[in-house]
């Protein structure tokens, strides 16, 4: 959202709240929404509702704020979600706006940053792939762009997967050499690399093509990614028939491969969208609670991939409010094309176009294909999700199967919600660090995975029992401070740990120490073959410990769970110790930014030579003040 959009927003210092137990009370709840009534203005905004704690429970947005926040009291007429929303209710949170469409916009926003339990939520960790074309540089570079888009250069996209961007990067350097390097290396480049001798690059570092020709290549290329491939291909055929004509066969052959390989992009389109330009399709799909959203990305009348989408909401939510939230919520990330398709008219499609208009500057139009190509591709797009959701209603059954085989194998009163995983590594005992993933019904929860340093002084290098005490302790002393009464879902069902049972051993100590001893802990260790034979040691609190057949499906699950904590585990540490190659002692010392330190290094030459250095010598380097110079000396020298 820009920043004159989000000043817009102002959020005003009226927050309602009515003091009282944590204890679900309709009345409570009620007397809360009222009292906000009697001051509430008949203007657009958004509301929300919040717990005795403060935790927002829903979000909303109203024309009339004062109409919409009245309907709460009647509770009678609430769906039961509602009843249970207005029960836990103690306060409001007031934003007015100056019409609907900012509403809408600032409801999506407010859904993204607090994730209430009440709203329709878009779950997906991942942002979406772009293709960056930096304009930055003499000779522009072609790469695959994630995040906050803040290089100089052209964005093309969303692509569906990282797949899509990388099958479209190889067409782009088969088609029309464009460098991928970075800056640093094509700087550093006296000679051709691989890609050109493979004829993906046509190597600009060494000069073997000059600016212009280069910058006729980016505008095919641009040319290209907006659409105009005939254009392209039609180019490239009268330079290559010119070529022939010259008795230049070498560059007649380059000409040649370079529309093989555009014919077979061409030919390789998931689903024919020529004269579209730009356009994403929504299809809506649902079954026994569950909805499933399939999306196709269409630019410049090409196909960029699809994916499917499953928000999460309650049973009763219509399907209308659950696509209406999901649109606004999907393109809070996306920039929105000119032309969105949908399966079905929604309620505030207009409204729904409005709002996104505003952000982009440019009108945005919501319709539903009644026949032609379009409604083709609408067809196509609802036979994806209605197949989606089949797949992903089969892969809930089979993943709550193994759940309940894992509440059976550990004596758990009912299937797991939350399980959590725990793993060390280091490289003896350097960089060493503690790994947490989470799982639950849905799969892996990514956003709730956490890396532990190991800091504490008593924590002997490589002492992998010390190292698990020390994360145990981290983990929960935390939840106990944050949730005593474990009314969120912070804590776990189920603990796995990583190695026997001196492993085990040390966390078990370390709950007891805690008063914690209702939770499950079991330890995963390598079989006396190391695990190459599927036959992990399972050993739990009492002292027994089991294998299980090699061909068990819950087996299967729990080492899948095991080898996601070791990855995460691993790549962390290796990250750890990436940034320590590269590290100084200087950044040890405080007030020392980038450029003093550069300053000291290249006086003295090492960190050694900074750390020996006498304070006279310290306030001779250039760029040093004298006030630096003494807080250097005294760091290394407080002893």
């Amino acid at each position: 959202m820009s920043t004159s959009t989000t000043d817009r927003f102002n959020e005003e210092k009226s927050s309602f709240t009515v003091r009282g137990s944590e204890t679900p009370d309709l009345e409570a709840g009620v007397a809360a929404i009222r009292n906000v009534l009697q001051t509430l203005p008949l203007r657009p905004g958004v509301y929300r509702m919040q717990d005795a704690r403060g935790e927002v429970l829903y979000v909303g947005k109203a024309r009339q704020l004062k109409q919409r926040v009245a309907n709460y009291t009647q509770v009678t007429a609430l769906p039961r979600r509602l009843q249970r929303m207005v029960s836990q209710t103690r306060g409001m949170t007031i934003v007015t706006t100056n019409n609907e469409a900012e509403a809408l916009l600032l409801e999506a926003q407010l859904i993204k940053r607090y994730r209430p339990p009440y709203n329709v939520l878009l779950r997906d960790d991942k942002s979406f792939p772009f293709i960056l074309l930096r304009s930055d540089h003499d000779f522009p570079r072609v790469q695959k762009h994630r995040g906050a888009r803040r290089a100089v250069g052209n964005y093309y996209g969303p692509f569906a997967s990282a797949g899509s961007v990388t099958n479209t990067l190889n067409a782009l350097q088969k088609l029309f050499l464009l460098r991928s390097c970075t800056d640093p290396f094509f700087r550093s480049r006296d000679r051709p690399c691989l890609l050109y001798q493979i004829k993906r690059c046509s190597a600009p570092c060494t000069g073997r093509i000059d600016k212009q020709s280069y910058a006729e290549l980016v505008e095919d290329a641009k040319s290209f990614l907006a659409g105009k491939s005939t254009q392209v291909q039609a180019k490239l055929g009268v330079q290559m028939q010119a070529a022939a004509e010259n008795m230049d066969f070498e560059l007649a052959a380059l000409l040649r491969d370079r529309l093989k390989a555009l014919t077979f992009v061409q030919g390789t389109q998931a689903i024919n969208a020529e004269g579209m330009g730009d356009a994403d399709i929504f299809a809506l799909a649902s079954r026994e609670g569950i909805t499933g959203i399939q999306a196709f990305f269409i630019r410049g009348g090409q196909n960029w991939g699809h994916r499917s989408f499953f928000p999460q909401h309650s049973n009763d939510v219509p399907e209308e409010e659950v696509f209406t939230s999901f649109l606004m919520q999907f393109y809070e990330e996306v920039p929105p094309p000119k032309t969105i398709l949908l399966d079905r008219d929604l309620p505030e499609g207009e409204l729904l176009g409005q709002a996104l208009g505003d952000r982009v500057g440019f009108k945005v139009t919501l319709c539903t294909p009644q026949r032609g190509d379009r409604r083709r591709l609408m067809e196509q797009a609802r036979r994806n999700a209605i197949e989606a959701l089949e797949r992903r209603a089969a892969e809930s059954t089979t993943q709550a199967k193994l759940l309940r085989e894992v509440a059976e194998l550990f004596d758990l009163p009912e299937p797991p919600d939350r399980i959590e995983v725990y793993d060390n590594s280091h490289i003896q005992g350097t960089n060493a660090l503690g790994g947490m993933i989470v799982a639950g019904p849905e799969g892996f929860r990514k956003g709730q995975y956490r890396k532990f340093n190991i800091k504490r002084a008593e924590t002997a290098p490589g002492d992998d029992f010390a190292m698990m005490r020390e994360v145990f302790e981290r983990r929960f002393s935390r939840a106990q401070a944050e949730d005593p009464d474990r009314d969120g879902e912070t804590w776990p069902d189920l603990v796995l740990v990583d190695g026997g049972r001196g492993h085990l051993n040390a966390a078990k100590a370390v709950l007891e120490d805690m008063g914690i001893e209702d939770v499950c802990l079991v330890g995963v260790a390598k079989g006396p073959h190391h695990g190459r034979e599927g036959r992990e040691v399972f050993h739990l609190l009492d002292g027994r410990e089991f294998q299980l057949p090699v061909n068990a499906p819950v087996l299967f699950y729990l080492q899948r769970l095991r080898d996601e904590a070791h990855r995460f585990a691993i790549g962390a540490h290796r990250e750890k110790r990436r940034k320590a190659i590269g590290a100084s002692p200087l950044d040890e010392v405080p007030g020392i930014g980038p450029a003093r330190k550069k300053a000291l290094l290249m006086h003295f030459g090492t960190g050694r030579a900074v750390r020996n250095a006498s304070l006279e010598d310290l306030q001779r380097a250039p760029g040093v003040s004298a006030a630096v110079a003494q807080q250097v000396y005294d760091f290394y020298h407080a002893r």
